[in-house]
């Protein structure tokens, strides 16, 4: 037997994924992204669901921000960039004061991050669902003291101020909550696409 809800116990941090092509900003919310090598440049690995835009993105353009987010990101930040998909809205519409660009042209967060990195690819591999991309850090600077926030700490304290995780079922893949006592049994998880058969009812 495999229990998925053990995998919620591995620690990640969560960060904004930017990337662009042809004047087209995009962003997504990540957890698998580390540093791999203290070389210099020093090499990160970054994975990304196939079904993200933002993968897209990134495997035509071959560059991407990461935007270290803190305990003090408001919920909504997570509701627009991990809820939704830039396939279909423009997820910075109405967001134009907390962006900058860095050198590569890219957007990154100014406010509820610590610090920003802009990365050039070198590599991909594919894992099926996912792309694991190996890239260089080009640029990069702190922003601010703020704590970094982990997964853990967006379920339990972020995402439930709202009351989103108080009732619902939540998705043992990824973690995201639908909230309502019925989950359809034709039901989708809009963040990671596996069906209902891998959510847990919450009490």
């Amino acid at each position: 037997m495999i229990d998925k809800t053990a995998l919620f116990k591995i620690s990640y941090g969560l960060y904004l994924l930017s990337a662009t092509d042809n004047d087209k900003d995009n962003a997504c919310i990540v957890d698998a992204f580390m540093q791999v090598t203290a070389t210099e440049p020093a090499i990160c690995a970054l994975s990304v669901n196939k079904q993200n835009f933002t993968h897209d993105l990134i495997f035509k353009t071959g560059k991407f921000n990461v935007s270290v987010l803190t305990v003090e990101t408001p919920y909504q930040v997570f509701e627009r960039f991990g809820l939704q998909s830039g396939k279909y809205v423009d997820k910075f519409a109405g967001f134009t004061e907390n962006i900058e660009r860095s050198k590569n042209g890219l957007i990154y967060l100014k406010e509820h991050t610590n610090a920003f990195m802009s990365f050039e690819v070198l590599d991909c591999v594919d894992f099926d669902t996912h792309t694991v991309f190996k890239a260089k850090i080009t640029e990069s600077s702190i922003l601010s003291i703020g704590e970094c926030v982990t997964y853990d700490y967006y379920r339990k304290h972020i995402k439930a101020s709202v009351g989103g995780a108080a009732k619902g079922w939540v998705c043992n893949v990824c973690g995201y909550v639908h909230n309502g006592v019925d989950l359809p049994s034709s039901y989708k998880c809009p963040v990671c696409t596996v069906d209902a058969t891998n959510f847990t009812k919450l009490s």
